[in-house]
């Protein structure tokens, strides 16, 4: 039996309006008849499964309605908690300007069922108290888990000195054996369903339980997390405020595993189309030394959000800058618009290998001679709120 639509539509409206506790009451509510059971291949047995369907017309409809995008059946699982202060992160080289002494906050380990699976999911909260803090979702790339991931790019040392709230979901290795988000499979490519569908949710949910701001919640991956950050952003631009794509491909670049590796090795050539959906301010991160996933698929992302800010009639004007201050030279390139605001940037790191830039040694897939990532993105994000809210 699926959750009634209307509550989920009321929980909707409520989370919009800043009343959390009651939208949070109202999917309890909904989702109380719904027993849930997790077996060892990270499978759920519940009644209810991820049944939104495809719009007819999904850009008009959230230029004229945003409010009415239908949510997504999910349910929380008991906590795993496994405190660990933030401090335990080693310093960033390069750390922005924030109140003194900020509480190291709590970073736990949780579980969330979506239609027949409990993913895992880390989650990071500042100590110290506060309202409509920002929302950040990171998504690890292959081979990587979301307690790597947190070490490898040291955010919630970040995230602690601006109050903003991480969340790192973690890919079921029951869905891809390698850990990797599934980008480049057709069924997780559209709205309402698969893993762009589980993320928005998730993000939702957070925002909703720990008073995280429904206008500023993001999202950024790493090579497979990148590409999929890439297609959730653009699948749900209403969620979502801004993207960030390191070391990823654009959205959709691929149908199945042969042609994924194929855009990896060679980059994506497709024709841009006509935009589905609004498009999203977007901050890339590439290294020119990249041999996994080639340096023109940055290239490409770049065009096709250029060319959907063009279709929504937004001017932008092009900005070079080059980035010194640590071992790796990097060219920043931004698109600003004519009242001034930055939507897209991307960073070209000269000689940087497939790897977070500016990360920490201790986390895989970490290049802690290039410009910190986790800075730029941090900063840019802080820039944007979501226009649909």
């Amino acid at each position: 039996m699926h959750p009634p639509l209307h509550a989920m539509a009321q929980a909707t409206r409520l989370t919009r309006e800043g009343r959390l506790t009651e939208a949070v009451a109202a999917i309890q509510h909904a989702l109380r008849s719904a027993p849930t059971a997790e077996h060892d291949d990270g499978t759920v047995d519940a009644a209810r499964d991820t049944a939104a369907a495809d719009r007819a017309d999904d850009r008009g409809a959230l230029a004229r309605h945003p409010a009415d995008i239908e949510d997504i059946p999910f349910r929380e699982l008991p906590a795993d908690v496994e405190p660990s202060a933030a401090s335990d992160r080693r310093e960033p080289a390069e750390q922005p300007s924030a109140p003194a002494d900020p509480a190291p906050g709590t970073f736990t380990s949780h579980r969330f069922a979506f239609g027949r699976h409990a993913y895992r999911y880390r989650l990071f909260v500042p100590g110290s108290p506060a309202a409509d803090r920002p929302v950040l979702v990171l998504l690890h790339g292959c081979k990587q888990d979301s307690e790597d991931f947190a070490r490898g790019t040291a955010m919630n040392e970040l995230a602690r000195t601006h109050g903003c709230i991480v969340v790192y979901p973690e890919q079921l290795r029951s869905a891809n054996n390698m850990g990797c988000w599934n980008w480049f499979d057709p069924a997780h490519q559209r709205r309402g369903a698969g893993e762009p569908a589980m993320i928005a949710a998730l993000a939702s949910k957070v925002a909703a339980e720990h008073g995280g701001d429904p206008r500023r919640i993001y999202v950024a991956g790493l090579s497979a997390g990148g590409a999929m950050a890439a297609l959730v952003a653009r699948l749900y631009p209403e969620v979502f405020a801004a993207v960030g794509v390191h070391s990823g491909l654009p959205p959709a670049a691929a149908h199945d595993v042969a042609s994924a590796l194929r855009v990896m090795r060679n980059g994506s050539r497709k024709a841009s189309a006509p935009a589905a959906y609004p498009p999203v301010p977007t901050i890339v991160f590439h290294g020119s030394a990249d041999k996994t996933v080639h340096p023109s698929n940055a290239e490409q992302v770049v065009r096709e959000s250029l060319d959907a800010w063009r279709q929504e009639g937004v001017t932008l004007d092009r900005e070079q800058e080059s980035i010194g201050g640590t071992e790796r030279q990097a060219m920043r390139t931004r698109y600003v618009s004519r009242d001034g605001h930055v939507l897209l940037e991307k960073w070209d790191v000269a000689a940087g290998p497939h790897a977070w830039s500016g990360g920490e040694a201790g986390g895989s897939y970490t290049d802690p001679q290039g410009p910190s990532a986790s800075r730029a993105m941090l900063e840019f994000f802080m820039a944007h709120r979501s226009r649909f809210a």
